[in-house]
């Protein structure tokens, strides 16, 4: 079976975090990941557009094969929802646009399949990344979640071949 690189995406409009994995067979092996962040002062477009453009040469750069994304959540606060959605939406145009399927998660299965808990908090989640991934070295949460999409999309695809054949 051929290695796969995937890019894991953990989505907002402050601050996008991304992470590149190689998987060959069970082994999985940190590539890279970066966190793009925007300011609250700069217009919505000029926030979108920067995600998008800063998506794209991290999949330029790292060539990826699949990808996957944090599915959003609905806040209390309904414009926080929308926020959260456009920033969705630029990278997954990005991931389209460069050819990949994107593949999307709920926070809760994200969690579950990293911690074994769906109710897992931010510091577990960075101890399991950290775990699974010693060579790992994400500067904060955003990228620690990226690190941790492209996980649970490697098992879960893992999984899915398993069923299918």
């Amino acid at each position: 079976m051929a290695a796969r690189k995937i890019i894991g995406i953990d989505p907002g409009l402050s601050n996008t975090g991304w992470a590149v994995i190689e998987i060959n067979g069970q082994h999985l092996k940190y590539v890279k990941s970066g966190t793009i962040s925007t300011l609250s002062s700069q217009k919505i477009e000029q926030r979108l557009s920067k995600i998008y453009a800063e998506m794209q040469l991290a999949l330029q750069a790292h060539n990826p094969t699949e990808a996957a994304i944090e599915d959003v959540y609905v806040n209390n606060n309904p414009l926080s929802s929308l926020k959260l959605g456009q920033a969705r939406a630029a990278s997954i145009l990005a991931a389209s646009n460069y050819g990949l399927e994107v593949f999307e998660y709920a926070p809760r299965l994200i969690k579950k399949s990293i911690t074994g808990s769906g109710k897992a908090e931010k510091e577990q989640i960075m101890a399991m990344v950290k775990y699974l991934m010693p060579l790992a070295f994400p500067n904060n949460e955003h990228e620690s979640d990226a690190i941790a999409v492209a996980i649970a999309h490697s098992s879960m695809s893992r999984y899915k071949s398993i069923i299918e054949s």
